[in-house]
């Protein structure tokens, strides 16, 4: 092709890169001119694509998480037993879902070295930036949290990133790959090597604070939950670590979302849980739960550029084209049931003249919620205010839609701002935020057909 290899592609790759692949689709010509960039069709145009290093990030399975989260008490095996039973959760059970997915990894792993390829084998903790930048492809094993995971630390818009769904049993895995490729990966690995793909640049956001008081330390969910740190808490911890400045011009955020970002004040969802007190027979581990009370998020929103607005909600989802299938979905989804009572409404006022019958009914409902999706390669966003409150103070003008640009600027008590349900933000009053999507932020990926 007459293409530049870039990065780490020059050394990986015995076909064109997802770059090269990008730039060929970009310039080729149809009847209606150059094709759209990144709505090409197969990536790898006349060849394959072949990494030398891969990085495998690899998913916390329940079980692991529960030894882990109980680590610090000195638990045996046994004991963690009676405690899982204690909780309702079944032991056995757990432990064969992760030799499941074990088995799964595995596979993964000896598909790639029997194929040469250098593996690096990596768990959350370990994987970091060094690890990004040592591979030429990134492969999650797990499911689409997993995915998530292993996005977040990658910025080169040309270094792929492939889901593989480790438990198809109990997840998912929108974000990766077709199920049967689970347990026949070395048939994927050949249909990338013969270019039998299409590259997919799923668009990402990118987010801007500013505003006083800011804190643009990050703080990992995941770790927190392990801790069984409140969510409040670990941002007034880092407060100490990290120096906050007073007044702020725009801060580029160090992480670009996948999937939504949310925004909202942590005590709308968020409860206290007790130490749980151990005894040798664990008859008195009766972990108790103290609910917060509701405190809706009071923030101001303005959409493209648009006129501020003052809100109140249960929160702001802001949603790239992958995550409209996510979150953001169930958050505007209707169900049939509603459907059917506003069709009767509107019949009983004389303004349907037409049979309701369930196929109707099943239609229109089927016809709206598909309306909230589109494609992960569209550069725009979707916004939906969660359960707003109207009165004469506060309004809600447009409660969903499509955006290309949409600031927030808070005035919460202890809000936070929660990106891709991984990475949280502090973001209290006087914090603005700057919420957009950038076409050189778009994740590189991998579709696959059945």
């Amino acid at each position: 092709l007459g293409l530049p290899l870039l990065g780490g592609a020059r050394r990986a790759l015995r076909g064109p890169s997802p770059a090269a692949g990008r730039e060929a689709v970009a310039t080729r010509a149809g009847p209606c001119g150059p094709r759209r960039r990144g709505y090409g069709g197969m990536g790898a145009v006349g060849g394959g694509f072949r990494p030398s290093r891969v990085a495998v990030v690899v998913k916390t399975t329940r079980y692991e998480f529960e030894q882990q989260r109980y680590r610090y008490a000195g638990l045996s095996e046994e004991d963690l037993k009676q405690l899982l039973a204690l909780k309702g959760s079944n032991y056995a059970g757990l432990l064969e879902r992760h030799r499941i997915h074990t088995k799964n990894v595995e596979h993964v792993v000896d598909s790639l070295r029997n194929e040469r390829i250098e593996v690096r084998l990596v768990k959350r903790r370990e994987y970091n930036e060094e690890t990004v930048r040592w591979a030429d492809a990134i492969i999650s094993a797990g499911g689409d949290g997993t995915m998530l995971l292993a996005a977040s630390k990658v910025f080169d818009k040309f270094k792929p990133v492939i889901g593989v769904n480790t438990d198809p049993e109990r997840s998912e895995g929108h974000l990766c790959l077709p199920v049967r490729y689970t347990h026949s990966f070395p048939e994927a690995l050949q249909k990338l090597y013969r270019g039998e793909f299409r590259w997919q640049w799923r668009q990402r956001i990118r987010l801007y604070l500013e505003g006083t008081g800011i804190n643009p330390t990050p703080v990992d969910l995941h770790e927190q939950q392990l801790s069984q740190e409140q969510h409040s808490r670990a941002h007034i911890n880092e407060r100490f670590q990290d120096q906050r400045s007073d007044i702020s011009g725009p801060h580029l955020l160090p992480v670009r979302a996948l999937n939504e970002v949310f925004i909202g004040e942590s005590l709308s969802s968020r409860y206290a849980v007790c130490s749980v007190l151990f005894r040798e027979n664990f008859k008195s581990c009766k972990p108790s739960f103290k609910f917060s009370l509701h405190r809706a998020s009071y923030y101001e929103i303005s959409v493209d550029d648009g006129p501020w607005e003052k809100q109140k909600s249960s929160g702001l989802n802001v949603c790239t084209g992958t995550g409209s299938k996510a979150w953001s979905y169930n958050i505007n989804k209707v169900t049939h049931q509603a459907v059917e009572e506003i069709l009767k409404i509107a019949k009983k006022h004389g303004s349907l003249n037409m049979p309701l019958n369930t196929e109707l009914i099943q239609k229109v409902t089927n016809d709206y919620n598909e309306s909230l999706l589109y494609s992960p390669e569209e550069p725009k966003m979707f916004f939906s205010i969660r359960e707003p409150i109207v009165n004469r103070v506060f309004s809600s003008s447009r409660q969903r839609g499509f955006s290309s640009k949409v600031c927030v600027r808070s005035r919460c008590w202890d809000a936070c701002m929660v990106v891709d349900g991984g990475t949280s933000f502090e973001f209290n009053d006087g914090a603005i935020a700057s919420i957009m999507i950038d076409t050189e932020d778009a994740l590189c990926t991998v579709l696959l057909e059945e």
